[in-house]
C-alpha cells in the first residue's frame, strides 16, 4: 500500500481510466476548436467557450458511472454553482480545458485535466493536449504517448515511460507560464543558474519537467487546484516533486481550493 492507501497498480489503472475519459472529452473540445466558436466571460472575467462545458459534461458523466460515490470538483460547475464545502479525503479534480486563453487564441497549448486526490496528494492523473496530440498520465508510474488523437485508447498506442533527469551541469532549464509570469517568479529564476527558459500554457509545464525537457517550474501567480493536480500527479510519478517555496509539501483540499505559490522540481530541490 502507498502512504495514501491506494495500491500502485490501482493508481495506474485509474490513470488509464482518466485517459479514456479525457480522450472522449477531447473529441468535443476539438469539434469546438475547429469551428468558428464564440467566447464568453465568467464572473471572474476568465474566458469560457462551449468546449469547456461540453467536455466537462462528458467527463462528469463518465466519472459518475465509473467512480460512483467519489466527490468531484470541476471548474465550470464550481463557477456556476459555487465551490461548496469540503470534499473529504478522497476526491476528483477536473479542468475540462486548462489554458482557455491558449484555446481561444488557437495556440494549441491547452489540456484536459483529470486527477484523483487522496489525503491531500494527487495520486493519479491525466493531462491530454488534443490539439498537440500529446498525452501524459501517471499513477505509480508515468507515461506519455505522442500522436495520441481524441478518441484514442492507450491499449492501441505506443506509450513511453517518463522519468525526470538529473540536473545538467550547465544549469537548469526552467519552464514558465506563457501568460502569467509575475515579479516573484522572475526573482526566483534570477537566483538560479539557468541554461535556458521556455514558456508554455496550461498544465503542460508539469509535463515538460516530467518528460526531462525541463528541470523546474516555479509559480507564484494564482492558480486553482484543478489547474495543477493532474500535472502534479504525472510529475511525481516520473520522479519529481511539487513543494511550497519553503519546502513544505504542496497539498490539495485547501480553503477555497486556491493554490498558493509552488515550485515543481524534476529531482531533489536545489
Amino acid at each position: 500500500m502507498t502512504p495514501e492507501g491506494i495500491p500502485g497498480a490501482e493508481r495506474d489503472r485509474l490513470s488509464r481510466l482518466f485517459v479514456d475519459i479525457a480522450s472522449e472529452a477531447g473529441i468535443a473540445v476539438m469539434d469546438v476548436y475547429r469551428s468558428d466558436f464564440a467566447t464568453r466571460h465568467k464572473a471572474d472575467r476568465s474566458p469560457v467557450s462551449d468546449a469547456d462545458e461540453r467536455a466537462e459534461a462528458i467527463i462528469l458523466d463518465r466519472l459518475a458511472r465509473d467512480l460512483p460515490g467519489v466527490p468531484v470538483l470541476a471548474e465550470e460547475a464550481a463557477s456556476r454553482d459555487g465551490l461548496g464545502g469540503g470534499l473529504g479525503d478522497l476526491f476528483l479534480l477536473v479542468d475540462p480545458v486548462d489554458g482557455t486563453r491558449e484555446f481561444v487564441q488557437k495556440k494549441g497549448d491547452f489540456t484536459v485535466n483529470i486527477a484523483l486526490v487522496s489525503h491531500g496528494r494527487p495520486v493519479a492523473g491525466c493531462v491530454f493536449a488534443p490539439a498537440r496530440e500529446e498525452l501524459f498520465f501517471g499513477g505509480a508510474s508515468a507515461w506519455a504517448i505522442d500522436g495520441f488523437q481524441p478518441g484514442g485508447r492507450v491499449e492501441a498506442s505506443e506509450a513511453r515511460r517518463l522519468a525526470t533527469r538529473d540536473y545538467p551541469d550547465a544549469g537548469l532549464t526552467a519552464v514558465t507560464s506563457s501568460s502569467h509570469l509575475d515579479a516573484r517568479t522572475e526573482a526566483f529564476l534570477a537566483g538560479q543558474t539557468l541554461a535556458g527558459t521556455m514558456a508554455i500554457g496550461s498544465s503542460l509545464k508539469f509535463c515538460l519537467v516530467a518528460s526531462a525537457r525541463a528541470d523546474v517550474y516555479p509559480r507564484w501567480g494564482p492558480t486553482m487546484e484543478w489547474d495543477t493536480a493532474a500535472g502534479h500527479a504525472v510529475l511525481e510519478a516520473a520522479g519529481g516533486c511539487v513543494l511550497e517555496p519553503d519546502g513544505a509539501p504542496f497539498l490539495y483540499g485547501k480553503d477555497g481550493f486556491r493554490n498558493g505559490p509552488f515550485i515543481a522540481w524534476g529531482r531533489t530541490p536545489l
